[in-house]
């Protein structure tokens, strides 16, 4: 058992959330009851996922995507206020990282994703931490052998755009909603880039820039990090946790 805000203050400063201008409120998003003993967690507080975690019992639920997004419909309306109902009826705290967690360097989304792809990571994509490159196991893979492994890691068939070398030895990976950084691929001279989603002009990117893209999902690669992350708060303060994977094919 831990008390709540002790919980999130170790939280916050472990994945150092104050440093980060996101888009949404990283921490206590809703303060539900002052003691926890059972913690659920999933990608997405979805209403599913809320629901989820009361069947459980859980005091809090830890997320990668809460609520609150900047530039949304700031009215309790609709979806949000039931969610916020379902959340205040059991007295449940949401606690939520949305860059914090795709950016650090062990318990991370990106790391995670790396470590279970057995990719060796050689540093950051960018200044602000956000995405990783390295190397893959083995020495070099072909196109269909690298969209095998994600597929079984993953569960599902990544959708790829060929552009690059007929042996991928070099990768670059941003979960999420993270297209945009195939550009900071291309800069490093990368043979692959891996995100979640995919925009339209990712694929002339790829085709015109010479470089392999694989669109593995946005659901299937951010699964790892608030697991991880569940886990660690959970041995460091004896709690009870289980993770909750709420389908999601995008």
């Amino acid at each position: 058992m831990v008390k709540l805000h002790e919980l999130v203050t170790f939280a916050d400063d472990l994945l150092g959330a104050g440093a980060f201008n996101d888009y949404c409120p990283n921490g206590l998003q809703v303060e539900g009851r002052s003691e926890v003993r059972r913690l659920a967690s999933g990608v997405t507080a979805c209403r599913a996922l809320i629901e989820a975690a009361a069947d459980f019992g859980a005091d809090a639920i830890l997320v990668h995507h809460g609520f609150f997004w900047r530039g949304e419909d700031a009215r309790v309306v609709g979806m949000k206020r039931d969610r916020l109902r379902s959340l205040l009826a059991q007295d449940m705290s949401l606690i939520a990282y949305h860059l914090p967690l795709d950016a650090h360097a062990e318990l991370g989304n990106n790391a995670q994703l790396a470590q279970r792809l057995g990719w060796q990571t050689d540093g950051t994509l960018g200044s602000d931490g956000i995405g990783l490159h390295g190397r893959v196991e083995g020495g070099g893979v072909d196109d269909a052998g690298l969209a095998d492994r994600l597929e079984r890691v993953l569960g599902r068939r990544p959708l790829h755009i060929a552009g690059g070398p007929a042996m991928i030895r070099t990768v670059g990976w941003c979960t999420g909603a993270a297209q945009g950084h195939i550009d900071r691929a291309v800069a490093l001279g990368l043979d692959a880039y891996v995100s979640g989603e995919i925009s339209e002009q990712t694929v002339h990117v790829a085709r015109e820039a010479g470089i392999h893209y694989f669109a593995a999902g946005h659901h299937a690669t951010e699964r790892y990090g608030v697991q991880s992350f569940g886990a660690h708060l959970a041995e460091r303060f004896g709690l009870e946790h289980r993770f909750f994977d709420i389908d999601n094919p995008v």
